[in-house]
């Protein structure tokens, strides 16, 4: 038996997420359906390095699994891109020791989140960045973005359907990148809630657009509530781009 460790790529918009749920389609199932047909009807569980919804988009998703195939490392890729729909691609391969863990092993992740800058609907774009048609200033964007890097409880930040109690995480880059007619965030944090990237975007952009004060975010950060935190930016321009081990 050998724990094969690898990278996967995934267009989100036609799954109902990536974690296995009865009777709707995701990329963990279509992920075990594959290793299924490939180990002749045997049930190979499938570990990530997290979850992500409906609409949500991966470049850099990683997984685990265990298989008794004495298939060559270089192979597996090919194999299972066979097997899978073209909207999910294994991007490398490799084995990886027994009490490897892609998700308690992992040391921080970065998220982007793309907006579309215009106020012209682009029909190639709709599900892959959130049309976003007013001004912006992105000034008191970074402005506002730098008040939230550190280590902080960002209760506000999440969705108040989260069960995790600790609610502390370090948060250790924000960057805003603009081009053309895109804007772009970046997240690297040791670790990130449920909602919380798409709530840290909605309420930037809030700041941006003038409806809340770039100072405001200390403030936001201590209410612990989140109805304090900006609205929760919709799922098609989110993308885990990549996990750090």
């Amino acid at each position: 038996m050998q724990r094969i460790k690898c990278n996967i790529t995934y267009d989100g918009t036609h799954f109902a997420g990536y974690q296995v749920q009865p009777g709707k389609r995701t990329v963990q199932g279509e992920l075990e359906r594959a290793l299924k047909k490939l180990h002749k009807g045997e049930d190979i569980k499938v570990t990530a390095s997290g979850r992500t919804d409906a609409g949500v988009h991966a470049r850099g998703q990683v997984i685990h699994f265990d298989s008794p195939l004495n298939i060559p490392i270089e192979k597996w890729e090919i194999v299972l891109n066979s097997l899978l729909p073209d909207e999910v691609a294994i991007v490398g391969a490799e084995t990886v020791p027994n009490d490897f863990h892609v998700r308690f092993d992992a040391k921080g992740k970065e998220y982007r989140y793309f907006v579309h800058r215009s106020s012209r609907r682009d029909p190639f774009k709709r599900h892959y960045a959130y049309q976003y048609p007013y001004p912006l200033n992105t000034d008191a964007i970074k402005q506002a973005a730098a008040d939230l890097i550190g280590t902080h409880d960002f209760t506000s930040f999440c969705s108040a359907k989260t069960e995790v109690e600790d609610k502390v995480r370090e948060l250790q880059e924000i960057e805003v990148q603009e081009k053309e007619d895109m804007l772009i965030f970046r997240f690297r944090g040791t670790g990130f809630l449920y909602n919380m990237v798409r709530i840290l975007a909605g309420t930037l952009l809030e700041v941006g657009s003038g409806e809340r004060d770039p100072d405001s975010m200390p403030s936001v950060l201590k209410e612990k509530n989140r109805s304090a935190a900006g609205k929760t930016a919709p799922p098609q321009g989110l993308y885990l781009w990549k996990v750090f081990y």
